[in-house]
């Protein structure tokens, strides 16, 4: 797995709201760098506390979108500041959302396993 520790600053920004339709709502920000796609452990600091998310930048590469764990606020226009750590996986394309929400279940329940490591 790659190691990064790549710091992004940014405003959220409005998404298609496919994170939270799916029960894992995300904090987006736009992206001026290049970043291999992929599903990332990552670090956010929200309003000076940090927490623990998983990042997936798409194939595109111009937004980074940030599930944070053990969150659930209101945070569109505010910045936030996200370190990304290891890459969990690429980028996969599935049949159905029912596969999609058990390897986002798989990538959260791993982040959360090294956090704690």
């Amino acid at each position: 797995m790659n190691l990064l520790k790549m710091k992004i600053k940014g405003r959220v920004i409005e998404g298609k709201k496919e994170g939270k339709r799916l029960g894992f709502p995300t904090a987006n920000i736009a992206l001026s760098q290049n970043i291999e796609s992929g599903v990332y452990a990552a670090k956010v600091v929200v309003e000076g506390i940090e927490y623990c998310a998983a990042v997936f930048i798409d194939e595109g590469g111009n937004t980074l979108e940030t599930h944070i764990l053990e969150f659930d606020h209101d945070i569109y226009g505010k910045e936030i500041e996200v370190t990304l750590g290891k890459k969990i996986r690429d980028v996969v394309l599935y049949e159905n959302d029912k596969q999609m929400k058990k390897q986002i279940k798989q990538d959260i329940a791993q982040i959360r396993l090294n956090a704690n490591n």
